[in-house]
């Protein structure tokens, strides 16, 4: 039987663009198959199990309940050390005989700790732990990972809305004159201020909406997305999520909303998450990528 040319246009119309969608659905899976195998790593968020803020002079850390710094049971000893804050210098301090490294090499004698907003910060590795100072807001607190942590041992795997791409919007880029300071909450009641090259336009159920991106460095190759919308304490993460766009071309900018993904804070109590800003906080619904941690499961 002879195929007409009509019929093998109308196939070929029909089976390249269910290839071109099945190869999309394909990154997508990968990229989330990814997400969570850096959430499971052993730096993942999943093995962040504490948060300790600093005062001036010595903090001390071990197991025993009566220091500053209070270590998993059964992970240390007592007694293992301090860190001791004078100003904005600070020092490491093990007890005799209490085995630690810093960037591979035996802790030998006081040392001083870079913490990471001078760069990446200086971790001090004891046994299956991980100690770290973060500074947040001009305070210092050390963060505290641990390889066996509750959250890392009892996960399942995240959950997500099906891959659709009506949700990978081309929007038009607006650009400001110059940098401009968005005014970023967080977690801890505090503000941060992050630079902002401008606004993407864009139109979810015959709506036009728009969210501020920010750089995260000056150098960044992607924008930097903090929003909420109408699913947040719905079906996806209360406080909101996070999403990366490359930097805009041609004036456009393509939001891929089956990437967006939740904050750490929606799986360890430990993180200093940003906030949506209120511009980013959107109107409408956006039931694309990753739904709130424990529901669907």
């Amino acid at each position: 039987m002879r195929v007409t040319l009509p019929i093998l246009l109308i196939l070929a119309a029909t089976v390249v663009p269910a290839l071109a969608d099945e190869a999309y659905r394909s990154e997508i899976r990968k990229w989330r198959e990814q997400r969570e195998a850096r959430l499971k790593a052993d730096d993942g968020w999943l093995t962040v199990a504490g948060l300790f803020w600093l005062h001036e002079g010595a903090n001390r850390f071990g197991c025993d309940s009566t220091n500053e710094i209070v270590l998993p049971p059964g992970s240390g000893p007592a007694r293992a050390g301090a860190v001791d804050l004078e100003g904005r210098q600070l020092t490491l301090r093990l007890e005799p005989g209490v085995p630690g490294r810093l960037g591979g090499r035996a802790v030998s004698g006081p040392v001083s700790l870079r913490p990471d907003s001078a760069g990446p910060p200086d971790e001090l590795e004891m046994g299956r732990l991980t100690l770290y100072v973060i500074e947040r807001g001009g305070r210092f607190a050390v963060r505290l990972r641990d390889r066996q942590s509750q959250a890392r041992r009892e996960f399942t795997h995240l959950s997500w809305f099906e891959v659709s791409e009506s949700y990978r919007i081309v929007g038009r880029f607006v650009p400001h004159p110059k940098l401009k300071p968005i005014t970023v909450p967080n977690v801890l009641g505090s503000m941060e201020t992050m630079p902002s090259p401008g606004y993407v336009e864009f139109v979810v159920d015959q709506q036009t909406v728009r969210l501020d991106g920010v750089l995260e460095e000056m150098d960044a190759k992607q924008l930097f997305f903090i929003f909420r919308d109408q699913t947040s304490g719905q079906e996806t993460y209360p406080s909101g999520r996070f999403l990366y766009a490359d930097l805009p071309r041609d004036g456009k900018v393509t939001l891929d909303f089956n990437q967006a993904y939740n904050p750490p804070c929606a799986f360890t109590a430990y993180a200093t998450c940003p906030l949506p800003p209120r511009q980013n906080i959107l109107p409408v619904r956006i039931p694309a990528g990753e739904k709130t941690y424990g529901k669907g499961h």
